[in-house]
Parts: structure tokens; C-alpha cells; sequence
């Protein structure tokens, strides 16, 4: 698969990412058994043998679950550590922890983001990650001392590259005033399906700055591939029947899936977004890769945009 910097940092990685949301099949750690943990350590060696070579993690995927599953496919695949780039993913705190009536909350704290990274290594069974984002925005986030969180690991050797995820613009400016090293991911939800950031400066700043944004739900839930099953609140008003007309055209003209067609049309923006893609089936995950391959025309891109707003252009 074709490959990609990301931002103006040393790390390399395949134009696709693989997400590890899913891997274990529930968001509940009880519920995980030893053949659903299989299942995602063949997903990962999957994605691994297909050319991806960025996997996307988080400490709220399945309460580090995901994190065990990387980390137990990377055991056995021994030279599988070398040749990819390792992301995860703090600061959400679900609710109950550590107390029972303690409430869903973003925690940019200083040493809780020391600790959090502290433990993704742990499940992983890593001494490094190579990119450490914030999840989502704290509303009491200290730029300063999130900086300080920073080069604490930094200097630690327990991470290499720091990112932020569902970042507005003006709060990584913010974090980037404060941090002596650049930011060089923001992790956002990009499809034909959710144009925001293409409006709300978003990915102006990831142009002008050099940050290379990740795109999260770049197949809208699966709604822009082969159906969707299991849609965020947020996801379940998106107007995609008529879009879907346009996207079979195109399709076909060019010999090509759904799939790899939403996915094509992020690529082709200057920015350098990388998708980031979520399926545990190995057919799927060959399927997407595909993707990195088709360099659409300004023409056929505009087509997908216009059907993808509902309207002409102004």
C-alpha cells in the first residue's frame, strides 16, 4: 500500500489506517471471550498482510481490551512491531469509575495521562507508542499542563509523537501554543456523509499547519459501504439513500466497490487524510485497500460533493 508522513513528524505509515475499535466484538470487558479474542488477532495479522501498517487504538475500546488483542497478535507475529506505527488514545472516563456514581467525564489531568499511557503500554505489551492523541476534548483541559504530561513521556521514551482527536481548531491552537512539540494528527469524523470539517476550518488548519487529519467513520457507520450496523446517535439522521444512487454510478464507471470509493474520495484532498477503517472481516479489510490505488478525477470528486450536500453548489 502506498504510504504517507504524518504531520511533520518522522513517522511513516500506509495511506489506510486500521481502527481497533471492534476487535473485540462488545464494548463490555466481561463479555470478551477467547474466541472473540481470536477473531480480532486474525483481523489484525489480516490487516497486517494487506498492507496496513498504522493501527489505531484507544484505552476506552472495550476498556483496553482492543489494547490486549494489538498486543497478543503482535506477540505472535514477532516482526510484526517493526514495520508499524502504534496509535492510541486517552481521557475519557466512563461513568462508575472509580466510583460507582462518578460520572461519564474527559480528564486531561497531568498524571492521568501519564498513568493512562502507563497502562496502554501494559496491554500492549509495547516500551513505546508511537502517537499518543487526546480523545476528546476536556472542557477544563490546562494546555500547560497537558504539555507537561507530554514531555514527561516524551523524555520517558514512552511515547514518540503526540496528536489530539475531535479537536476544534481553536483548541489546537491552544494545546499548540502550549506544547514545544507539534501536534501532528487530528483524529475527526470525515465522510461523504459528515462534511463539517470541510466548513469549520478544520482541515484549513490541517493544510496550513501540516497536520495530518484521520478520519474516523469514513464509511458513516458502514451506511456508505455495505450497511450499517450498529450507527452512533449521531450518525442515525444522515441522508444517504440519495447519495447512494450517485455513489453507484461512479462505482461502477470505475470497477470499484462502495467501499473503496468513499474512501478514495477523502484521499484525493490535499490535506493528506487518512481513513481509518474498522472491519474484522479480512475479505473487507483486503477490499478497502483497494482504495489507496484510485486517484479520482476533480470532476468525479465534485459529483460525489454535490450529491453528497443535496444541492448544487453556490
Amino acid at each position: 500500500m502506498k504510504s504517507i508522513s504524518l504531520g511533520q513528524s518522522g513517522l511513516a505509515c500506509s495511506r489506510i489506517a486500521y481502527g481497533c475499535w471492534r476487535l473485540a466484538g462488545t464494548w463490555n470487558a466481561a463479555e470478551v471471550a477467547p474466541a472473540a479474542e481470536a477473531v480480532g488477532r486474525r483481523a489484525v495479522l489480516a490487516a497486517f498482510d494487506a498492507g496496513y501498517t498504522l493501527f489505531d487504538n484507544a484505552d476506552i475500546y472495550c476498556g483496553g481490551g482492543a489494547e490486549k488483542i494489538l498486543g497478543q497478535a503482535l506477540k505472535e507475529a514477532p516482526g510484526m512491531r517493526g514495520g508499524i506505527v502504534i496509535a492510541s488514545k486517552c481521557g475519557i472516563r466512563p461513568s462508575g469509575a472509580p466510583l460507582p456514581d462518578s460520572p461519564c467525564r474527559y480528564d486531561f489531568s497531568g498524571d492521568y495521562i501519564v498513568s493512562s499511557c502507563e497502562q496502554s503500554l501494559r496491554r500492549l505489551g509495547v516500551e513505546t507508542i508511537d502517537l499518543y492523541q487526546l480523545h476528546r476534548p476536556d472542557y477544563l483541559m490546562d494546555p500547560a499542563e497537558i504539555a507537561s504530561a507530554f514531555q514527561r513521556l516524551k523524555g520517558a521514551g514512552k511515547v514518540r509523537e503526540f496528536g489530539v482527536s475531535n479537536f476544534r481548531p481553536s483548541q489546537v491552537t491552544a494545546l499548540q501554543k502550549a506544547c514545544p512539540m507539534r501536534l501532528i494528527v487530528n483524529q475527526i469524523e470525515i465522510s461523504l456523509a459528515n462534511l463539517n470539517c470541510f466548513e469549520d476550518g478544520t482541515l484549513d488548519q490541517c493544510l496550513g499547519e501540516k497536520i495530518t487529519p484521520m478520519a474516523w467513520s469514513p464509511l458513516a457507520g458502514g451506511q456508505l459501504g455495505d450497511g450499517a450496523k450498529k450507527l452512533l446517535p449521531s450518525q442515525e439522521g444522515y441522508r444517504v439513500k440519495p447519495l447512494l444512487v450517485a455513489m453507484d454510478l461512479l462505482a461502477k464507471n470505475h470497477g470499484v466497490s462502495r467501499t473503496v470509493l468513499a474512501l478514495a474520495w477523502l484521499m484525493k484532498h490535499p490535506s493528506g487524510i487518512v481513513p481509518i477503517i474498522g472491519s474484522t472481516n479480512a475479505a473487507r479489510i483486503r477490499e478497502a485497500a483497494r482504495a489507496a490505488e484510485l486517484d479520482l478525477s476533480r470532476e468525479d470528486w465534485y459529483r460525489l460533493l454535490e450529491a453528497a450536500r443535496g444541492e448544487p453548489l453556490p
